[in-house]
């Protein structure tokens, strides 16, 4: 199974994509797509393509991005929030779900610690998937959306498991 985990941003979008392969997350790619120019459709135009293009090249089976926080200017979440919307449409135009969580979700999925810095997040993005250096800042944080996503699944498929025993037991 592989995942694309996405950090969108209006200036730039980073992405990181890992495969589950015999139950451990490996790295299989990084990177960001840096927009250019000033007009915003234009961004929003690049940040599609960009995505598009990274679903025909990895070919995920799953999809996740960064929710949209409200930081102190509302017009760069706004900004925010429609580069988020140019992923997301892309990724629905490749039929992959999508699946999203907020900045606290990732970090405490990632580091154990909700309130993390963003070097925190970089070390152990890096330890977790046994990476050579640390990766580029935007790339790490979409590298622990995808881990993020990876942790909550199993945590799910654990948790259906547990119920379907509970049903069983109750059945006999």
């Amino acid at each position: 199974m592989i995942i694309l985990g996405i950090d969108p941003g209006s200036r730039i979008t980073g992405y990181g994509v890992v495969a589950r392969t015999q139950g451990k997350l490996v790295y299989v790619g990084s990177g960001c797509i840096r927009v250019k120019g000033d007009a915003l459709a234009d961004k929003l135009a690049q940040i599609y393509s960009g995505v598009s293009d990274i679903i025909r090249q990895f070919q995920p089976q799953q999809f996740a991005i960064e929710q949209v926080f409200m930081a102190k200017n509302a017009d760069s979440a706004l900004k925010l929030g429609q580069a988020r919307g140019a992923a997301i449409v892309a990724a629905t135009q490749a039929n992959l779900s999508v699946a999203e969580y907020s900045a606290r979700q990732i970090k405490q999925a990632v580091v154990g610690k909700g309130s993390a810095e963003k070097n925190q997040v970089q070390h152990m993005v890096r330890h977790l998937l046994s990476l050579p250096g640390t990766p580029q800042a935007d790339a790490a944080d979409a590298l622990a959306v995808a881990l993020c996503h990876a942790h909550s699944e199993q945590s799910l498929i654990r948790l259906a498991g547990q119920a379907t025993k509970i049903v069983r037991r109750r059945l006999r």
